[in-house]
């Protein structure tokens, strides 16, 4: 018995070390996942994600092709073949715009958010309507103190058009891509009514409606004067000139104040990237002038219309220099699409003496219209004439319409309205 449990161990032990399990065969690794996706309908969800996969593939690029005329007009520029390639070209079109202000020929102009300080003003008003049938959103921001709601109430009905009573003394809060400052009394009648006033609406104005630019990344364009000039000592003036102003005489509240504004706007745009521009504007005249406001061209047609004397101060030989308000308007728009940040000069050229302009309303009103001297008012210039050599070359702006042309449009504005035939006028303004 024991040589046969010998026997056994030593067989169990041979049959243990001479044991080897059967190969694996090699094309069961390949049917292994093909059980798996047959398993539970993958297969199905499979080919059903890949068809859905294709479609929104081949209509995408179909889809992406409506936008073709606005995003991809490069072969009109000769830039198809240069190093431009290589960036894709919605990009470059998008910082085209960004960095020029300006939409390239050919495309698609999208209309932008611009709020408009003043908008019910005189200047301001003329400036909306050429806003609104460019196609932009305009809101209009005015206290009422010379603007008027009937400058633009054809507006009202206008779902791009909106107007907030607000004083720009105060902050204001709006998401806008431009901002056009106007607000503030332009006439000496009004801007010597309340001096502090007109000082505070120059700098806190201009200080809020710069910090908004700051804030929400707006274009701010501010609308000077060219009495930043004061009575130059230089003739014409041009935009290097300092000027000669009296710090404090009776209309340095006004010329001192826009002086601080302008200083204002260089240091946003030195210090904090404020991206802005400055127009120094003179004499202006046309239809939706305030009646009786104290300059000379609102007051010699007014005077004329109601048959009195045409009110001349000193000796009539300060010279001034008159554009139509269409033609400030344009330089503006110009101004502010354009890449320089100024200041420029905006006027016209072509000097009148006071005796010449009452002259010119005579022949335009009333031949038989008198002329009556008074003493005159201090610290009146005796000499306003820009040089707009720079408004040429860089903007490529100059006034067009002649004195002797425009004259005629701002009179049958203040004859109807002075005569009280305001839905006339309401026309004959909105047409100009």
């Amino acid at each position: 018995m024991g040589s046969e449990l010998i026997y056994r161990g030593h067989e169990t032990q041979t049959t243990a070390v001479t044991y080897s399990p059967k190969p694996a065969k090699p094309w069961l690794r390949m049917t292994r996942p093909i059980r798996y996706l047959l398993r539970e309908q993958r297969l199905v969800f499979v080919i059903v994600g890949i068809a859905i996969a294709t479609i929104i593939f081949t209509l995408l690029p179909s889809s992406s092709s409506k936008h073709g005329p606005i995003y991809d007009p490069m072969t009109q520029y000769g830039m198809i073949g240069t190093s431009f390639e290589t960036v894709p070209r919605r990009v470059r079109i998008d910082e085209r715009i960004m960095s020029t202000g300006k939409v390239p020929l050919g495309l698609k102009r999208k209309g932008m958010r611009i709020v408009v300080t003043g908008g019910a003003g005189f200047v301001g008003s003329h400036l909306v309507d050429r806003l609104i049938a460019r196609g932009d959103s305009v809101i209009v921001v005015d206290n009422f103190f010379t603007g008027r709601k009937e400058n633009v109430m054809h507006h009202f009905n206008n779902p791009r058009f909106e107007l907030i009573r607000h004083d720009v003394v105060e902050p204001l809060l709006l998401e806008v891509d431009q901002i056009y400052h106007l607000a503030c009394p332009a006439s000496p009648v009004h801007y010597k009514f309340n001096p502090v006033k007109t000082i505070k609406t120059n700098v806190v104005g201009t200080l809020n409606m710069l910090g908004l630019a700051k804030r929400v990344g707006a274009r701010f364009l501010l609308s000077s004067t060219s009495e930043v000039y004061g009575d130059p000592l230089q003739h014409p003036q041009v935009e290097t000139y300092w000027g000669n102003v009296n710090p404090i005489g009776v209309r340095s509240c006004y010329d001192e104040g826009k002086r601080t504004a302008e200083t204002l706007t260089m240091d946003y745009h030195r210090g904090a990237g404020v991206e802005v521009r400055i127009a120094r504007i003179f004499n202006t005249y046309g239809p939706r002038m305030c009646i009786d406001d104290g300059r000379v061209v609102s007051n010699f047609v007014a005077q004329a219309l109601r048959k009195e004397a045409m009110t001349v101060y000193g000796d009539g030989k300060q010279t001034r220099s008159f554009q139509f308000v269409s033609d400030l308007v344009e330089g503006l728009m110009r101004l502010m699409e354009g890449e320089h940040v100024g200041p420029f000069n905006l006027g016209n050229p072509g000097e009148f003496t006071m005796l010449e302009l009452a002259e010119v309303v005579q022949q335009t009103i009333d031949p038989n219209a008198k002329i009556e001297f008074r003493p005159n008012t201090e610290d009146d210039p005796h000499k306003r004439k820009p040089d707009i050599t720079k408004a040429k070359d860089l903007l490529g702006w100059e006034p067009k319409i002649s004195l002797q042309n425009g004259l005629p449009l701002m009179v049958n504005d203040f004859r109807q309205r002075i005569f009280g035939d305001h839905k006339e006028g309401g026309a004959t303004a909105n047409a100009s």
